[in-house]
């Protein structure tokens, strides 16, 4: 495996013929490397129509908006004692709704149903799926499987034994949004790929830990990319974390990778207490790069390799990052 091709080219990735980080003693290509192109790629299947939200709950901005734009802004500092309520409330139904979506993750499951589940879980706490017809999307969460690095939509393809399938979901109460992701295996699994999704989970918690008040961005990368190199595994430069709150996509851009030292915004921007944001890693099992599906959405990656994603939206507080979609069973 070769270093990476985007972000700092001086951190070291485990190669092929490296002894695997286990250490089981053997060749990472043996043992946690073990990864092979699959026989039958993914490819789109039957898209049901977008589901239905009672019309008493309240939708985002952007719903119902003919070309509407990406629901951006500047960065989300939540300083007052409601705001914070209700943050906390779209994070905690955030949390909810992946988990009874994840409890479904199963052989023979199809991504549309588990958007079913996720749909109905959305509804029955009185929030709208934030994902649900925003810039053109009409799923109510991202199911993404296997190969598929990220935004994939729910279809009538069932899941198979061993496929990995990452859940985004996120819930708009309150008028706030909830960011959440984790990644679930159906069925038994092989070693390596138990190690991509434990990995990327580990990386996300790294990542969350390495940020206090006062200190930059970039620290988020630094703790995540060599991490993740360690183990042999890429991480997706293309797409990162993102302030969140009253938008669903605010300012500042959280890189999950190290950066050259230039003046970017991971550079320059101070963490301080009462800002919002999403810290999501995706890693792969080989390059870092993708490709998009002719849907406009689905990201696969470029050697149709596996990939694994997590997220949690955290809120700095007291001088570190405070997670506020928290599930144990996550």
């Amino acid at each position: 495996m070769a270093r990476a091709a985007q972000g700092d080219s001086s951190v070291n990735r485990l190669r092929a013929n490296d002894p695997c980080w286990c250490g089981s003693r053997q060749k990472l290509k043996r043992c946690h490397g073990n990864f092979a192109r699959p026989a039958s790629p993914l490819r789109p299947g039957r898209v049901a129509r977008p589901r239905e939200v009672p019309a008493d709950i309240p939708r985002p901005w952007y719903v119902g908006v003919a070309k509407s734009g990406a629901d951006r802004g500047p960065v989300q500092v939540i300083d007052d004692p409601d705001d914070f309520a209700r943050l906390q409330t779209a994070c905690r139904v955030a949390a909810e709704v992946l988990a009874a979506a994840g409890a479904a993750v199963a052989v023979g499951v199809t991504t549309d149903e588990l958007d079913e589940i996720a749909h109905a879980a959305y509804v029955e706490r009185g929030a709208y799926p934030s994902t649900l017809h925003y810039q053109g999307f009409t799923k109510s969460i991202c199911t993404s499987v296997n190969e598929v690095v990220c935004h994939g939509i729910g279809d009538d393809r069932p899941l198979r034994e061993g496929d990995i399938v990452n859940l985004d979901v996120t819930a708009y109460i309150d008028g706030m949004h909830g960011d959440t992701s984790a990644t679930f295996i159906a069925g038994s699994t092989t070693p390596s790929i138990a190690g991509l999704v434990d990995t990327c989970r580990e990386a996300m918690q790294r990542g969350i830990a390495a940020v206090r008040s006062g200190s930059p961005l970039g620290e988020i990368g630094k703790a995540i990319q060599p991490f993740a190199f360690s183990r042999g595994f890429g991480v997706v430069a293309d797409y990162g974390g993102h302030g969140i709150g009253r938008h669903f996509h605010a300012a500042p851009h959280v890189d999950h990778v190290i950066r050259p030292p230039v003046q970017t915004v991971q550079t320059v921007q101070t963490v301080r207490d009462g800002m919002v944001f999403t810290i999501e890693p995706m890693l792969t099992a080989g390059v870092s790069q993708h490709r998009q599906w002719d849907d406009g959405w689905t990201e696969v990656s470029a050697d149709l390799l596996p990939s694994a994603q997590f997220e949690h939206t955290v809120i700095m507080v007291d001088g570190a990052a405070k997670v506020l979609t928290s599930q144990t069973s996550l």
